[in-house]
């Protein structure tokens, strides 16, 4: 998809913290470096389909919760 999509809600930084989870050690988890989990939260990187399921596997979540597209 490329970068910066605004109209992506993520709430990965949300869900991270609430289970207690460093970016270190949430891409140590998913196998990615800390960058690409704050580059992530911060809207500047689409994580890859298998990435956001290692990522939802770590947290407990699907991946809807994590990332979700705007009502129309």
């Amino acid at each position: 998809m490329g970068k910066n999509h605004k109209k992506l809600q993520n709430s990965l930084e949300e869900l991270r913290k609430s289970s207690g989870l460093t970016q270190q050690e949430l891409s140590v988890s998913a196998e990615v470096s800390r960058k690409s989990i704050n580059a992530i939260e911060n809207g500047v990187y689409i994580p890859s389909t298998v990435l956001a399921l290692k990522i939802a596997n770590t947290l407990k979540c699907k991946v809807e919760d994590l990332f979700k597209l705007p009502q129309a």
